[in-house]
């Protein structure tokens, strides 16, 4: 199905596809006339993914047509990991799945030109270079119109003031609180976004975190961090 959906399927998209889907990455290609200029805000290009979820196969399957699906939250805000976490103002129904298994945003990739790593996530760029063989380019100029969501330098916020404390940093004034987190990466990225929901509901002046280690398996949740401080 994804094929049809692209002006262009390139080797590289079928050697991503065969290693990483279902699963979280989204190749960003050249769309096919099939897919409306609404649905992509005008541009040429399309993000396509096939969700692990088995009932989000079963909805692709029962519907035999490409779903467009941006994530459940305002504009800037946080991402939805629990159908709790959804506003009543943005879903009329929700197909529930319970809780997500990544827990943070897919990977994305853009095989328009050089592939290029727009947003990190947990399939990380050492993966994505080892299937491909090849370099894989940090995201474009930011001021350029963005070919992927999550690119703004806020997003995935809570309303309350959110900070990381680098080492040594004292804590911001005022009644806060700092979330401890899991050690390892994956199971840090399950649970960030719940931690941050729960605590945005609890009345808090400032939320924050301890910086994560300055390491590759540790880049897509540093990204999501920067994002997610007020500024």
């Amino acid at each position: 199905m994804a094929r049809q959906y692209a002006a262009v399927w390139p080797e590289a998209a079928e050697r991503l596809a065969t290693a990483f889907w279902p699963g979280p990455l989204t190749l960003v290609l050249e769309k096919s006339p099939l897919i409306p200029a609404n649905v992509t805000a005008g541009l040429g290009t399309v993000g396509l993914r096939v969700p692990k979820h088995p009932v989000a196969l079963a909805l692709l399957r029962a519907a035999g047509v490409p779903i467009a699906a941006p994530s459940a939250n305002p504009f800037q805000g946080l991402s939805p990991t629990l159908a709790s976490h959804i506003p009543a103002r943005l879903a009329d129904l929700i197909l529930e799945g319970g809780a997500s298994e990544v827990g943070i945003e897919s990977t994305v990739l853009s095989l328009v030109g050089p592939p290029t790593l727009l947003r990190p996530g947990m399939i990380s760029l050492a993966e994505l270079e080892r299937v491909l063989g090849a370099p894989i380019r940090p995201a474009a100029d930011p001021q350029e119109p963005h070919a992927s969501p999550g690119l703004h330098a806020q997003h995935y916020s809570p309303l309350t003031p959110f900070t990381v404390l680098a080492p040594g940093t004292a804590r911001p004034p005022g009644r806060g609180i700092v979330l401890e987190m899991p050690a390892d990466p994956e199971t840090y990225a399950q649970r960030l976004y719940a931690a941050l929901h729960e605590a945005d509901h609890q009345g808090w002046e400032w939320i924050a975190v301890a910086a994560p280690p300055d390491t590759p398996l540790w880049d897509a949740i540093r990204d999501r961090l920067s994002r997610a401080q007020h500024r």
